[in-house]
């Protein structure tokens, strides 16, 4: 089944951008705009991506892109479908952010307007593989989705156009409904909520309402809870910040 579900626009901000689903003319992958759902919404993270290094904090060093050019452009953006946490991430611990396009509902992401030579290089870092080779982008144009291997970022999905550019992304091969649910960490919401402010403005609390109702989430995280993870957060980074160098 081809998924071309689009994005679309969020009325409560002019800074999301509207897009079509995909039309059968955005064919060129000179430029694509990779929608980051995850920790990839925050610009610095995705800077080692392209750039190369270990983020601060990180377990992993990256390669980075052949070219090393950072975006020319970020937008928010929505994508049809639906945010759901699973297996155990290796990074965080707990369950790892999927995006199933195929539900009834919206994802909060951030896209990012790149080159298909740069996104065939992200997406290879994501899938434990060296970058370095072009993917070949035209099956998932076709069919709005590609999977190129069992790994949980191994499926390609093509989720519409932007102006005229396709907007893609990765996720696991399977559905909503045959994923294995596993409940995020505190440090992976807290870093999901920070990544929704930075790329979309959204408040603490409407992160955390959106958060507590994600399959894997849901059941065992409550708004109040999750609140409250994500001020100790901002307390623990205030105090750091004004901490004095040395002290």
């Amino acid at each position: 089944m081809a998924i071309h579900g689009g994005v679309y626009q969020r009325t409560a901000s002019p800074q999301v951008r509207q897009a079509l689903p995909l039309s059968g003319n955005a064919t060129s992958t000179d430029l694509v705009w990779y929608a980051a759902y995850g920790s990839n919404m925050h610009a610095d993270r995705l800077s080692y991506y392209i750039r190369g290094g270990r983020p601060p904090g990180g377990t992993r060093t990256y390669p980075g892109c052949r070219d090393r050019r950072l975006p020319e452009q970020q937008v928010p953006v929505l994508l049809r479908g639906q945010l759901y946490f699973a297996l155990t991430s290796a990074v965080w611990g707990g369950g790892m952010g999927f995006y199933d396009p195929t539900q009834p509902d919206e994802m909060p992401a951030r896209a990012y307007l790149i080159t298909g030579q740069q996104f065939s290089d992200i997406a290879a870092q994501e899938m434990h593989r060296l970058p370095g080779t072009n993917l070949n982008l035209a099956p998932v144009l076709a069919d709005g989705h590609d999977q190129l291997g069992p790994g949980r970022y191994e499926t390609l999905v093509c989720a519409g156009e932007l102006d005229g550019v396709p907007v893609l992304t990765f996720t696991a091969p399977w559905h909503l409904d045959a994923a294995e649910l596993n409940a995020p960490t505190s440090s992976y919401l807290a870093n999901f909520a920070s990544g929704l402010r930075e790329a979309h403005g959204w408040s603490l609390e409407r992160s955390a309402h959106y958060l507590a109702t994600r399959p894997g989430a849901a059941g065992h995280w409550t708004v109040k809870s999750i609140l409250d993870v994500f001020r100790a957060a901002d307390t623990h980074l205030s105090s750091a910040r004004a901490t004095p160098i040395g002290g």
